[in-house]
């Protein structure tokens, strides 16, 4: 398996960190994102919306860190991760929805504009941060992972820009149950870091 990869890059993390977890090994192309190399030709043929993470096992080529999320832990058969029941799969797959739009939209593009430059609407951003924070760190009040008393990939497609919302400005400080969240992911076994976290 190849990962084609931006260090700095929450949605590339979430990958690397599955795989660390799982004990998978794979080969690791650092992508030169300032150097625009994410939009090069060769990249746009691995994925047209030019973007990292890219998967590439055997003939199968993935784009989506979420879509890679769930072939791994299928390929895998890590169930302990990714359910097969329906009522469990899906009560993991509304948090990796919450991680590619509310976090994505919220702490992350927050990060992109204080971070990285990007122009956007900041305001907008941190007011999504603040609702989306809101509700996890209430749902976490009672409860130590997302769903299924353990941790899935739903904990791990939301952490990443999670633990980043400082880098956007954005203070975990009024959010203890997150903050505690936070800290046992840190703590599974293999856990590996990133920059800001």
């Amino acid at each position: 398996m190849e990962l084609y990869d931006l260090e700095v890059s929450g949605n590339c993390y979430k990958i690397r960190l599955f795989l660390a977890l799982i004990k998978q090994p794979y080969t690791l192309h650092s992508v030169d994102f300032l150097g625009g190399e994410h939009k090069n030709e060769t990249s746009i043929e691995r994925n047209a919306f030019g973007e990292v993470p890219v998967l590439i096992d055997g003939d199968l080529t993935l784009r989506d860190s979420q879509a890679i999320l769930v072939y791994l832990a299928r390929k895998f058969d890590r169930t302990d991760w990714y359910p097969t029941t329906p009522a469990e799969e899906a009560k993991v797959v509304q948090w990796l929805m919450v991680a590619e739009s509310e976090i994505a939209r919220g702490p992350n593009d927050a990060r992109l504009h204080d971070k990285f430059g990007y122009e956007l609407d900041i305001d907008m951003a941190r007011n999504k941060s603040a609702r989306v924070l809101d509700i996890l760190n209430k749902h976490l009040s009672d409860r130590d992972w997302l769903e299924l008393d353990r941790p899935t990939l739903a904990d791990l497609a939301c952490f990443p820009y999670v633990a980043l919302s400082e880098e956007g400005g954005v203070s975990l400080k009024p959010y203890p149950a997150i903050t505690d969240w936070i800290e046992r992911i840190k703590a599974l076994p293999d856990f590996v870091s990133m920059p800001g976290i």
